[in-house]
């Protein structure tokens, strides 16, 4: 299959790399989708959608607009435009973290968000309203593909960077496993599915998982000290709060539960991975800790330095007056 796709969220450094995986191919002419308010006659012609916007946590903050806006918009301008084909970009995040979650999971498993992530909860509101739309004409096909987290030397955006920091270091059980995919890689799925008129949902990860230890060591934490509870559960709290940020509200789940898909549907179209787990998190993560820290969370740290600094000068001063008063 060939034709004229549009990219709702090309004007990102991900839209741009899947436009160049689909003009790379050389059967597909790209085009940007209309955004929101605009004329959705600069659609007409156009067989297939990519939605990327969707998937996008940064840009989703920074515009301040639900992402299921934009859904209704573009699949009502796919109606109006007779669009015969959707990919949706989403995250394996639907399934939500679990102790009980099999690994992997698969495209069958129940989708079970961890509470108190409006991100996650977005997204299985638009996977809903992209099934309803093919359901409503038997030409429509849709795809969502479930990514876990991306990583690259150029998009790892801050919702991937919590993640990554806060894997890999509980103190008090062993650490979930975890899976990254590289950004290539989710651009070639992309390619895929639409060159194989694909329908449905589909994972995509490498094969296998980094176990829980490597992570640590890949991230160069230090040797776990299994810790007694609750003095484990206080420092998790207080490594969390100073984590690099924002952190979302609901994230922390993922971290302490596993979550990690199976990419068998995928591979069987054809698909393979070329970038392992632990090649994409090192990629993703070799940039200085300080240096993707928000101004927000410099203060805080800062402000935390300051009030141990002063306790510290004040309890020097406290034992320098004790030892003069004894002295005399």
């Amino acid at each position: 299959m060939g034709g004229v796709c549009a990219i709702a969220g090309v004007e990102s450094s991900f839209g741009d790399r899947v436009a160049s995986e689909l003009r790379t191919s050389g059967i597909w002419e790209v085009r940007r989708f209309p955004r929101l308010g605009a004329d959705g006659d600069s659609a007409h012609g156009v067989t297939a959608l990519v939605i990327l916007n969707v998937a996008d946590y940064d840009a989703a903050m920074r515009r301040q607009v639900s992402v299921i806006e934009d859904v209704h918009h573009c699949l009502n301008t796919a109606a109006e435009q007779g669009i015969g084909t959707v990919v949706l970009l989403s995250s394996a995040m639907v399934y939500g973290a679990w102790a009980n979650n099999p690994i992997p999971l698969t495209e069958d498993s129940t989708l079970r968000p961890a509470p108190g992530l409006a991100y996650t909860d977005q997204l299985t509101v638009a996977e809903q309203l992209v099934n309803e739309w093919a359901d409503g004409d038997a030409d429509r096909r849709c795809v969502i593909l479930r990514s876990a987290p991306v990583m690259s030397a150029n998009r790892t955006g801050a919702l991937v960077r919590a993640l990554a920091a806060g894997l890999g270091t509980r103190t008090a059980e062993d650490d979930a496993p975890a899976q990254f995919v590289h950004e290539d890689d989710l651009a070639a799925a992309i390619r895929v599915v639409l060159e194989c008129d694909a329908n449905g949902v589909f994972n995509v990860a490498p094969d296998g998982v980094i176990p829980g230890d490597s992570l640590r060591a890949l991230s160069g934490a230090a040797p776990k000290i299994k810790l007694p509870e609750p003095f484990a559960s206080w420092l998790a709290d207080l490594r969390w709060k100073f984590q690099r940020g924002p952190i979302p509200p609901g994230l922390r789940a993922y971290v302490q539960s596993p979550w990690t898909v199976s990419n068998g549907r995928l591979r069987a179209l054809g698909w393979e991975p070329r970038t392992t787990n632990e090649q994409a998190f090192v990629e993703g993560t070799e940039s200085k800790w300080w240096t993707m820290l928000t101004p927000k969370r410099k203060q805080e740290i800062s402000l935390g330095l300051m009030i141990v600094g002063a306790v510290a000068i004040v309890a020097i001063i406290g034992s320098t007056i004790r030892r003069a008063l004894n002295s005399r």
